[in-house]
């Protein structure tokens, strides 16, 4: 598979990443022993980077991957573990965002235990805390990497100005931003974060990258129109190159100059497997334009 360099760390992964949130399933043992099938077709085919965060599974998802590398002995030398904190969702009265120092603190320590590791490569902020301190956050950036307990630092779902305002407080190089990409949401394509990521060097990381063509997506407003309109093109370009229409998906993103990262989170094996496939493709810039004109039903200007 492809490497590439995460932002301008001395860090180098898979182009495409591989999503571990559904790795845990229902919790039962069976669904945790899919998890670790899943994860060894993703080292077999060639990923190196795995995407946590420490709501997946409520913790269950960090405990898979943690066994799995207790049993695989030199694993943890192979990949790249990139971590998320901030997001309040189990055991609280209500849902809400929390990059408190002390909550950050204790976040990493719980998914260092639940990993069975020393160190994060990366830890993302998961979502923006809209009561943040920012120097509060520039100080912990400090703490885990003096401690050794991170070492590449970046966010997720973050805008360009609220990203530019965090890095004008710490030292530490942000790498990563990981936000929503896809035929559906194509929000990042105007608002600027590729812009900023492509200028600044910042691997963008895709959510849901296939949404909208292999599923419904997240807060779908796709009109039956829109949907039928893009999968008809998706069609016409997926006989065209020989491929699936969800490798479209993947090979419209990979196609954009600022190196989207697509997160792969099919459990299936054989998806995992044939993800890698969206790299050979030679896509074309005109059928990305056509795609983007299927999706809005106008040409561009």
């Amino acid at each position: 598979m492809q490497t590439i360099q995460i932002g301008q760390s001395g860090l180098n992964s898979s182009r495409l990443a591989y999503g571990c949130m559904r790795i845990a399933g229902d919790g039962s043992s069976a669904d945790r022993n899919k998890g670790k099938d899943a994860l060894r077709a993703a080292l077999d085919h060639g990923y190196t980077l795995f995407d946590h965060a420490d709501i997946y599974g409520d913790g269950a998802c960090e405990e898979v991957f943690g066994e799995l590398l207790r049993e695989s002995p030199g694993l943890r030398e192979r990949v790249v573990i990139l971590g998320k904190c901030g997001v309040r969702l189990w055991g609280v009265d209500v849902n809400h965002y929390n990059l408190s120092r002390a909550h950050i603190l204790a976040s990493v320590e719980g998914s260092l235990q639940r990993l069975h590791v020393e160190q994060l490569d990366v830890l993302l902020l998961h979502r923006p805390d809209l009561l943040a301190d920012l120097h509060e956050i520039a100080e912990t950036f400090e703490l885990l990497h003096e401690s050794g307990k991170v070492a590449e630092f970046g966010v997720s779902n973050f805008s360009p100005a609220t990203l530019t305002a965090l890095q004008s407080v710490t030292d530490r190089r942000l790498q990563v931003n990981q936000v929503e990409i896809n035929i559906h949401n194509i929000d990042a394509l105007s608002n600027g974060a590729l812009d900023k990521c492509q200028a600044e060097s910042i691997t963008p990381q895709a959510w849901c990258p296939i949404a909208g063509i292999a599923y419904e997506a997240w807060g779908n407003t796709f009109t039956p129109e829109q949907a039928m309109r893009v999968q008809a093109e998706v069609s016409r370009q997926s006989e065209a190159y020989g491929v699936e229409g969800w490798q479209i998906a993947l090979a419209w993103l990979l196609r954009h100059p600022a190196g989207i990262s697509p997160l792969i989170g099919s459990t299936t094996p054989s998806r995992i497997a044939a993800a890698p496939r969206a790299l050979d493709i030679d896509y074309a810039r005109e059928d990305w334009y056509r795609l983007l004109e299927a999706r809005n039903g106008a040409p561009v200007p």
